[in-house]
């Protein structure tokens, strides 16, 4: 029996993994990964972590998991398919506010309920589970996107940017990540473009600037994919423009795709109460409606998803895990 486990081991459940050591709490780390460090490993240039300007993000994620081995946490490689509230009579499953309402009693509740937690090495039970799953990257939906997977489509520009030095590639979006995505590729490859939907971009005014500065990218704009075209390999992209409808085939070389995140989620089904999107509903204090369960980093409701608030959300869960266990 543990007092807590951690699902995911990117920067928020690493952080909450070295807070809940310190705390003295029998701590276990599930990850489905080989490696630690969550979407912060395909970051090329992590320029705004404080005291570590510059460093790129796969170093930046070996740091927390070196941070955490130091500590001796414990880790287990294993995908996690449900987990299930196992409550002492009497004890439903409700939200903290509803069990006070129900005049229960909470201190029993607490110390009696176990979440059990099925997963590709076995099941695992613990008094309380930290959700720090994060989110993955969406996908365009279009024709040619599945089975060119890998062979010229990507979805992280640090990863394969390399295979297409002085050739010519596209890049879909209009958020920080799209036009990072094109200056980094922009470095080495002969030309980028970068299309998107509208008419602006939503990326940082400072990196609109650097992207500006650049001779070899070309922005689309109003402009969707609606093919991915090629045999073995992406030979071309099939382009509509949302003004005038008109279609054009675009010959690139590769197409990397940066059209937001959705948050992992599936594996929880009702365990937790999630929005519209898909996020599980949580403050920055990281709890959840579900009595013993905490959420952190991209995986819960936020407006600000970047690393350092990921960190920080490792340390109120902690914090809160241990208000939950007095």
């Amino acid at each position: 029996m543990y007092d807590l486990v951690i699902i995911g081991s990117g920067p928020a459940g690493l952080s909450a993994a070295i807070y809940a050591k310190r705390a003295g709490l029998k701590t276990l780390v599930l990850e489905k990964s080989t490696m630690s460090g969550g979407q912060v490993l395909t970051t090329y240039e992590v320029d705004n972590y404080l005291g570590l300007p510059g460093i790129n993000g796969f170093d930046l994620g070996m740091k927390f998991r070196e941070h955490a081995d130091n500590m001796e946490i414990e880790f287990v490689e294993a995908e996690v398919s449900g987990v299930k509230s196992i409550d002492a009579p009497g004890c439903n499953e409700h939200p903290m506010q509803d069990m006070k309402a129900a005049d229960i009693d909470l201190d029993a509740c607490r110390k009696k309920r176990v979440h059990r937690i099925s997963t590709s090495q076995g099941d695992y039970e613990t008094r309380t589970i930290l959700i720090a799953t994060g989110a993955s990257h969406s996908k365009l939906g279009v024709p040619g996107e599945e089975e060119l997977a890998g062979m010229g489509v990507s979805y992280c520009a640090t990863c394969d940017g390399a295979f297409f030095r002085n050739r010519t590639v596209a890049v879909v979006g209009g958020g920080d990540v799209a036009v990072e995505d094109a200056i980094f590729l922009a470095r080495t490859s002969k030309k980028v473009y970068l299309i998107h939907r509208r008419n602006e971009l939503r990326a940082a005014n400072i990196l609109q600037e650097s992207l500006s500065s650049l001779d070899n990218v070309e922005v689309i704009w109003d402009t969707v994919v609606e093919e991915i075209k090629g045999e073995d390999q992406v030979q071309g992209l099939l382009l509509r423009d949302l003004k005038t409808e008109e279609k054009k085939e675009l010959a690139v070389d590769g197409v990397f795709i940066a059209v937001g995140i959705h948050p992992n989620t599936e594996s929880f089904g009702n365990a937790v109460k999630c929005d519209e999107r898909g996020y599980i509903v949580a403050d920055e204090d990281c709890v959840t409606h579900t009595a013993g369960i905490f959420a952190a980093g991209d995986v819960r409701t936020k407006k600000l998803r970047q690393i350092i608030t990921a960190v920080a959300d490792g340390a109120n869960a902690v914090t809160s895990i241990q208000n939950y266990f007095l």
